[in-house]
C-alpha cells in the first residue's frame, strides 16, 4: 500500500471512483448531526466531574395510542429512580418529576445554550420545572448534604 493512500496498490481506478461515490452517498444519507460536537461538549461540561450517570429505562411507545404532546421517561442509578413526564407547551416544556426514594433534593435542568434552572423536590419527591426550552437537556439531582452529597445526572436527551 502506498503511504498516505487508503487503497491497496491493486485497486483499480474504477474501484476508487466507486468507493469515493459510496462515501459521498453515505455522507448524504446518514451524515452526523450538525450539532454533534456541541452535544458532546454539553454532555461533558459538568462542573462536578464526580457524578453518577443514570441509565435510561424508557419503555416503548404505547401501541394503538395516538401521539400526544406528553412523554414519560424513567432513569435509574443504584438506589435512585428519577421519573419525568414531559409536556410540550408551545415552544417549551413543563417537566413534572418524581424521585424514589423521596427526599427534598435539589433538581437542576440543563439545556444546551440556555441558563440552567433548579428547584427543590418536596418531601414526597415531586418536582416541577416550568418553561424548559427545547434543546439538548439533562436532569441533575443533588442527593444528600455536605460530605455525603452526591450528584446524579441523566443522559442527555433532545427535547
Amino acid at each position: 500500500m502506498n503511504e498516505g493512500s487508503t487503497f491497496p496498490d491493486d485497486t483499480f481506478p474504477d474501484d476508487r471512483a466507486l468507493l469515493a461515490e459510496l462515501g459521498r452517498v453515505v455522507d448524504d444519507i446518514d451524515a452526523p448531526p450538525d450539532d454533534l460536537v456541541a452535544r458532546i461538549q454539553f454532555a461533558l461540561a459538568l462542573e462536578d466531574l464526580d457524578v453518577e450517570v443514570a441509565q435510561w429505562e424508557r419503555s416503548g411507545e404505547l401501541a394503538g395510542v395516538r401521539s400526544t404532546d406528553q412523554d414519560t421517561v424513567t432513569f435509574t442509578v443504584r438506589d435512585l429512580t428519577v421519573m419525568i413526564n414531559l409536556t410540550k407547551i408551545g415552544k417549551s416544556y413543563r417537566i413534572d418529576g418524581w424521585l424514589v426514594p423521596a427526599g427534598q433534593y435539589e433538581v437542576e435542568v440543563r439545556v444546551a445554550g440556555h441558563d440552567s434552572s433548579s428547584t427543590i423536590a418536596d418531601d414526597v419527591g415531586r418536582f416541577v420545572l416550568h418553561e424548559v426550552p427545547r434543546g439538548t437537556t439533562q436532569i441533575v439531582v443533588h442527593v444528600g448534604v455536605d460530605s455525603s452529597r452526591r450528584t446524579v445526572v441523566t443522559p442527555a436527551v433532545v427535547l
